[in-house]
């Protein structure tokens, strides 16, 4: 039976999460305009607070502010609707993430994630489909053509790169046997020859590039950044939005690469699990392991935009339906194959050295796909010195 306590706990963990993850998108903000600043050899933020860190805060404050401009050939109620339904399945998809291990308050266990669901997994797959949502009724609603094209684009990207991504996921479920991100978080406990993590980073290697890349593309970031390309679309499917809507875009844009790095810590590099060294912090320490993993996958999607171009729009498309289906299709019949076999055979072993052949077969290919690719482009302009 659930008190009063148990709803006052719910309260307070909302409020936290809340809290957690706007301050992340803060910080988020701040660190990738540093980074990448840093890495083209500029200085970025320094101005407002210490080292800039109050940057994202002082352009919130004026987006708040700012006159908000309507158009007057949009339609209005889907136009208003449309960043409420970007935000929140950014915050909704966290709710299934455990950020640490439960402790114990009197009899009561309070654990470190909002809901432990038992299809988490699939929840969470389903909050970052209906992202989608609000960029095309954003695009939709605008009453232009940039926008409606990169709704348009956002669309058709979905598809292509949605079907890898979920079979990707499929590969961790069946290498762990639950749906559930805590269970699939306490399937990595222990270690292999008494110091290596058993994290999915290793047997499952191919199935987290294959994720990464879904997720670069599901948060529009570089290079998949097409549906709001500002050399082809202006600003894609916001073009129209002004002051606290595009904020709301801007937002849920940083949440959704929050909560996607926050998955990719989940499956594949063991969740809050580390070390107990420090048992005097308790909790606390599995709290801060999972936020160091955290900033080291938002770090690479901050690395990919940096050094990565955008790319053609079609080649998009090629990558997701001849690369990323197939190849996700293969994956997932060698892991399913991998768990049936009888228990004598060292299953762990056989899928890492599999899993080795088939990363290096996956990036052969890629490689020689954007070989052909650019001989193409070459002889297209009429390079003769090509063959």
């Amino acid at each position: 039976m659930i008190d009063g306590i148990d709803v006052l706990i719910m309260v307070i963990k909302v409020l936290v999460v809340f809290g957690f993850l706007l301050v992340s998108v803060l910080l988020t903000i701040w660190a990738e305009r540093r980074i990448v600043a840093l890495m083209q050899q500029r200085i970025g933020p320094n101005r407002v607070g210490p080292f800039g860190v109050l940057q994202g805060l002082a352009d919130g404050i004026k987006l708040f502010f700012k006159e908000d401009v309507t158009p007057t050939n949009v339609d209005r109620s889907v136009y208003f609707l449309a960043p409420v339904a970007a935000l929140l399945p950014a915050f909704l998809a966290f709710a299934v993430v455990p950020v640490g291990r439960g402790f114990h308050i009197g009899h009561r266990v309070i654990t470190l994630h909002l809901v432990d669901l038992n299809v988490g997994i699939l929840f969470f797959l389903a909050m970052g489909s209906l992202m989608v949502y609000g960029i095309v009724l954003a695009g939709w609603s605008s009453g232009s053509t940039y926008p409606l094209l990169g709704a348009v684009r956002s669309t058709a990207q979905m598809i292509s790169y949605e079907i890898g991504m979920g079979l990707s996921v499929v590969s961790v479920v069946l290498w762990s046997g639950t749906l559930s991100t805590s269970g699939i978080v306490d399937a990595q406990s222990g270690t292999w020859f008494g110091f290596v993590p058993r994290w999915f980073i290793i047997p499952q290697l191919p199935a987290l590039v294959m994720f990464l890349l879904g997720g670069l593309a599901e948060t529009n970031r570089a290079p998949f950044d097409l549906p709001e390309a500002e050399t082809e679309l202006v600003g894609g499917y916001h073009t129209e939005y002004t002051g606290i809507k595009f904020a709301m875009f801007f937002l849920a844009e940083y949440l959704h690469v929050i909560t996607t790095s926050a998955l990719v810590v989940t499956l594949f590099l063991g969740g809050w699990r580390g070390p107990n060294i420090l048992p005097f912090l308790g909790p606390l320490l599995f709290v801060g392991y999972f936020l160091a993993k955290l900033g080291l996958v938002i770090f690479l999607f901050m690395w990919a935009r940096a050094t990565i171009p955008r790319i053609r729009y079609d080649r998009l498309m090629h990558l997701g339906w001849k690369v990323l289906i197939p190849a996700s299709l293969v994956w997932t019949m060698i892991t399913a194959a991998m768990v049936v076999l009888p228990q004598e055979v060292n299953r762990t072993t056989l899928i890492v050295v599999v899993g080795i052949v088939f990363e290096v077969a996956l990036i052969v290919w890629l490689a020689r796909l954007t070989t052909t690719a650019l001989r193409r482009g070459r002889l297209r302009r009429g390079d003769s010195h090509v063959v």
